[in-house]
């Protein structure tokens, strides 16, 4: 990576901005507590702006001990980053979970919440309206927020843009002799100026020239600057025309894995990615990337990922319309969706592999080459968090291109499963939310009812586990209707049982007990004796929190009776416990002892003994009221000799958890 040149004047005048008056408000807004100071650098692509923006952060991090937290508005291929996304970007970096689902407005709120008595930098990169920047603005004005775009942020009063043109020439000349020595340009220093002044001092010109002489020692710095003066008329621009040199310059096999790079999700390829593109080895991609990266063409990243500069990407995408088929692209895009859900397959497998080595799953991987395994599970979860954005990426532009919705959908169910597999539900919540909203789009799309309930199942059930229970209870009825409509009387039995759950957590009992009543004759006229035991569970919590013990103890009874049936000993003396429990809060304190005595024999029987503590304690309970304190004392010394002293060991789960 070359160093930062040139831009001292803009470097001072950017920070004597910083101590002016900071922004008070956006246009058509009241006045209210200033917010944190905006900074503008703006430019055209290839102007150096974030490499300017960067170094004015670089400058002044330390009077900002929260430190540097890095956005990106725009992608490579000039899509706009959705405002969610980014503001997850800032959040996570600051270490704030956020919960999956939460709206625009939220998740602003707990940005600015969270960055609330911080002294931080935001560096905003490549911004296309002022209402993104918007949402990420601290209420603090001991924050800072530099942003980059390509022209000024009307919407954003009290902002003056640093507006960049080109490197002056001695900068220029200096950026050169980074990449090529300073011998080559001590020997023609005109010839340096000369080709300085055709790259119009631009620094994304000025790299690939740069990176065109280090490719060619032999070539003179005079017949690169002739080359790009003689240019047809119709290459317009410093860029364009020393892109054109140097594309036409590579072999046509690399030429043509430069035309397909755009298709890269995100901007980001690594060698799997371009093999999958070109149709070649991984080894040769490998090759052929690093070339581009001494060029200037893509930028070297981290853990084997490259970068597509964005002030190249509307260059290459005319190259890809302008010289590949249609019908070839679309099979180039095929061929790298389906090389991603392999190697997510590869990824996904190492996280069943216990010991880390890589041994334990081999059945996994029969029939996948050797390049898409991975050494062990950590080189697994690495792949996978330093390849996210791009997975994610892939995955929408999937799901958004409508004619691989067959890939798509494989795609996301296997982005979706090395997740939750490497990760874990809870703390891949808000990327699975985004995933499974994918699955509905491509379900609604083709009218395909039973993936329509899976994604509406999953999506309800990460509102409810996040507290969004309203939410949660629409999605569930809307997954009902398309089970029902798909005739799938899993999906509908599900939905039915999780709408009583929400109805439950609304402590809507009357509601509550009505949905589990028809989920449990959904069951029954099923047949499916271990749902049949559960719901009667469910629905003995229900009738418990509503004072209906007669209810209560009744279906606790028929849980039993269906845990017997199913030989689940450590079920049945669950829902005799929980009998126990409802005879107690009746006033049944004998029934209670003998029904609890029951339940312990079976939990000793079942080897449970967290459960035989927590039934002892029950039982020493309830010889205290039945004024026997003697007994109590033995089945609480009992409890202490299973478990030990810890009172948590002794909470009796509820038979329906």
């Amino acid at each position: 990576m070359t160093d930062f040149v040139g831009r001292r004047r803009e470097l001072k005048e950017l920070r004597e901005d910083i101590a002016r008056t900071g922004l008070d408000t956006l246009s058509g807004r009241k006045a209210k507590a200033p917010r944190a100071r905006v900074l503008l650098v703006a430019g055209r692509p290839g102007s150096g702006r974030t490499a300017l923006a960067e170094a004015l952060v670089r400058e002044i991090a330390d009077d900002y001990p929260d430190g540097v937290h890095k956005v990106r508005l725009t992608a490579p291929g000039g899509e706009a980053v959705a405002t969610e996304r980014a503001i997850r970007t800032l959040l996570e970096g600051l270490g704030q979970p956020t919960p999956p689902g939460a709206a625009e407005d939220e998740l602003s709120s707990v940005l600015r919440t969270t960055l609330a008595g911080r002294r931080a930098v935001l560096l905003v990169d490549d911004a296309a309206d002022p209402h993104q920047v918007d949402a990420l603005l601290p209420d603090t004005p001991e924050c800072l927020v530099v942003v980059t775009a390509e022209g000024p942020l009307t919407g954003i009063p009290d902002v003056r843009p640093c507006t960049l043109g080109g490197l002056d020439t001695p900068s220029a000349v200096r950026m050169l002799v980074q990449r090529i020595g300073d011998i080559r340009v001590a020997n023609d220093p005109r010839a340096a100026e000369a080709l300085a002044e055709e790259c119009g001092g631009q620094p994304a010109a000025l790299s690939l020239a740069g990176g065109w002489l280090a490719a060619h020692p032999k070539a003179s710095i005079t017949d690169v600057a002739k080359q790009l003066h003689d240019m047809p008329a119709g290459t317009s621009g410093p860029l364009a025309r020393t892109f054109r040199l140097v594309y036409e310059s590579l072999p046509q096999p690399a030429q043509r894995t430069l035309r397909l790079l755009p298709l890269a999700p995100a901007g980001l390829v690594d060698s799997h990615t371009a093999s999958a593109l070109a149709g070649c080895s991984v080894a040769a991609a490998q090759s052929i990337l690093e070339d581009f990266a001494a060029l200037g063409l893509v930028r070297s990243a981290h853990d084997g990922l490259f970068l597509l500069p964005g002030c190249l990407a509307p260059l290459l995408q005319a190259l890809l319309k302008a010289k590949e088929r249609p019908a070839e692209v679309q099979l180039a895009r095929a061929r790298m969706l389906e090389r991603t859900v392999r190697l997510l397959l590869s990824c996904r497998a190492m996280a069943e592999d216990d010991e880390g080595s890589g041994l334990g799953v081999p059945e996994k991987l029969d029939g996948l080459p050797r390049a898409l395994r991975f050494a062990d599970r950590r080189a697994a979860a690495t792949w996978l968090d330093t390849r996210l954005p791009a997975l994610t990426a892939a995955a929408s532009l999937a799901v958004a291109d409508g004619e691989l919705d067959t890939l798509a959908r494989r795609l996301v169910a296997a982005l979706a499963g090395a997740l939750s597999d490497h990760r874990g539900t809870a703390e891949a919540a808000p990327e699975l939310y985004g995933l499974h909203r994918l699955v509905l789009d491509v379900a609604q799309r083709r009218d395909l009812h039973r993936e329509q309930a899976a994604a509406l199942l999953n999506l309800a059930d990460l509102d409810a586990e996040t507290g969004r229970t309203q939410e949660a209870l629409e999605r569930y009825r809307a997954a009902l209707d398309a089970g029902r409509a798909a005739n799938d009387p899993y999906a509908a039995g599900r939905a039915m049982e999780s709408v009583g759950g929400a109805y439950q957590e609304l402590a809507d009992w009357h509601r509550a007990s009505d949905w589990f009543g028809r989920a449990l004759s959904h069951s029954l006229a099923r047949g499916e004796r271990a749902d049949e035991a559960r719901l009667y569970g469910r629905l003995g919590n229900v009738h418990t929190y509503a004072g209906r013990y007669g209810e209560a103890l009744r279906s606790w009874r028929a849980a039993s009776a269906g845990y017997r049936r199913l030989a689940d000993v450590p079920g049945q003396a669950k829902a005799l416990s929980e009998m126990a429990r409802v005879q107690e809060y009746a006033g049944r304190p004998e029934e209670s002892l003998h029904t609890c005595r029951e339940a312990v024999e079976l939990a000793r029987k079942a080897g449970d003994l967290r459960l035989q503590a927590a039934l002892q304690v029950r039982l020493a309970d309830t010889l205290d009221r039945l004024g026997d304190p003697a007994a109590a004392r033995l089945h609480r010394s009992a409890a202490d000799r299973l478990l030990g002293d810890d009172p948590a060991a002794c909470e009796i789960r509820s038979g329906s958890d």
